[in-house]
């Protein structure tokens, strides 16, 4: 991948690296060391892409492997004390923070199926592929996770 190609593909999906990084790790911190070295490993990749559609997917992929491997590091075992934890995001309205916190107790299945589905706007088709699941997994997974985020938020939960 050539320079000029390569600093495109860094300003066009750095976002959502990092916010599929972030939802995966729920530490800010390493979201940006993901972020890192999912472009370093964009950057050293060999492999041509047939197009943008074909990197973004792959971009997710390798995002989300990355997320995994770091989270069965041993390094990550550690546990650590809440003054120690990072600050959370400040959210403008109480409903996002109360939806953050939400999502980021969910377990790691159906968090990851929830940030590619409603932020990444990925069909289900599509997360199956990246996550080599079936189809019907993923819609179990999403409706699972639908139902215990509406269990958790209780009446500020809202059918549209």
């Amino acid at each position: 991948m050539d320079k000029t190609s390569f600093t495109a593909a860094v300003e066009r999906y750095q976002d959502m690296v990092y916010r599929v990084a972030l939802h995966v790790l729920a530490s800010p911190q390493d979201a940006d060391d993901a972020v890192q070295e999912v472009f370093l490993k964009l950057y050293t990749a060999q492999k041509p892409f047939q197009g943008e559609e074909h990197l973004r997917r792959w971009l997710l992929r390798v995002t989300v492997n990355h997320c995994r491997d770091v989270l069965r590091s041993p390094w990550r075992k550690r546990r650590a004390s809440l003054e120690e934890l990072p600050p959370q995001p400040v959210f403008r309205q109480p409903e996002q923070e109360a939806l953050y916190q939400s999502v980021m107790a969910l377990p790691e299945i159906y968090r990851i199926v929830l940030v590619l589905f409603y932020y990444e706007e990925l069909s289900v088709r599509e997360i199956g592929a990246l996550l080599k699941l079936e189809t019907s997994a993923v819609t179990t997974r999403l409706s699972r996770a639908r139902a215990k985020l509406k269990e958790q938020l209780g009446e500020v939960w809202q059918d549209e």
